[in-house]
């Protein structure tokens, strides 16, 4: 964090930097060194009993909305926090109290931003739940080789990585500008490799023109065709 932050504010000395992470960064290491750098942060809190002891009120509220709905039930709650010994401080927790028809699904997030910044439903709905939509596109890269070891050298395989990392910087130009208004608006990258590029053709080289002659059969030649429009706009 440290040498990530430095190159930030060298490049850009008023940056506002926010730490977004899982639990499994929830240290108070961390948590310091951030509040000792003005860097904010949004952090997965594992639960425990006293957490769960504290939002018991708001649990029990969601459970009685789940039992007259049927449907999942969210109670947002926060507090002012810290741990018997790890913690050096107290710090803001906001807390979701939902009831499944599974039961209890509670889940806390600590954080510096105050709740001038963010309320804590919109904390937790808007901003953190986004950290898993960051993930998912991570994954979604990987369907473009980007976890291809092909060399003994490092420089070889950070080579490959940019090369997806073009590729899919492309893929998600095509799909917002190209796809949009299609049933492949929101597809994978995947998905769009396999269906409209990895596709076969005929190949006509004349003087004036190459042909691309696809097969009749082909079940997305209109969405090929939108596609190809849309990009010759």
């Amino acid at each position: 964090m440290k040498r990530i932050v430095e190159q930030l504010r060298e490049r850009w000395p008023e940056v506002k930097i926010v730490l977004r992470a899982d639990s499994g960064f929830c240290r108070e290491e961390l948590m310091a060194w951030c509040e000792s750098n003005a860097v904010d942060y949004l952090l997965g809190l594992a639960r425990n009993a006293r957490l769960a002891k504290i939002i018991g009120a708001q649990m029990h509220q969601a459970r009685l909305q789940h039992q007259s709905t049927g449907q999942a039930a969210r109670v947002f709650a926060e507090f002012i926090y810290r741990t018997h010994k790890s913690w050096s401080r107290s710090r803001r927790v906001v807390a979701k109290a939902e009831y499944l028809d599974k039961g209890q699904n509670p889940r806390f997030v600590v954080t510096s931003l105050s709740t001038k910044q963010w309320a804590a439903q919109h904390l937790y709905e808007k901003f953190y739940c986004a950290r898993g939509e960051m993930e998912n596109r991570i994954k979604e890269q990987m369907c473009l080789f980007a976890d291809r070891l092909s060399t003994d050298e490092m420089r070889g395989n950070q080579l490959r990585l940019y090369f997806s990392a073009m590729a899919y910087t492309l893929v998600e130009a095509l799909r917002r500008l190209a796809l949009k208004g299609t049933e492949w608006a929101q597809a994978q990258v995947d998905t769009i490799r396999l269906k409209l590029f990895k596709i076969g053709a005929l190949v006509s080289v004349s003087v004036r023109r190459i042909a691309l002659q696809l097969s009749s059969a082909y079940p997305w030649k209109d969405i090929f065709a939108h596609a190809f429009n849309a990009l010759r706009c």
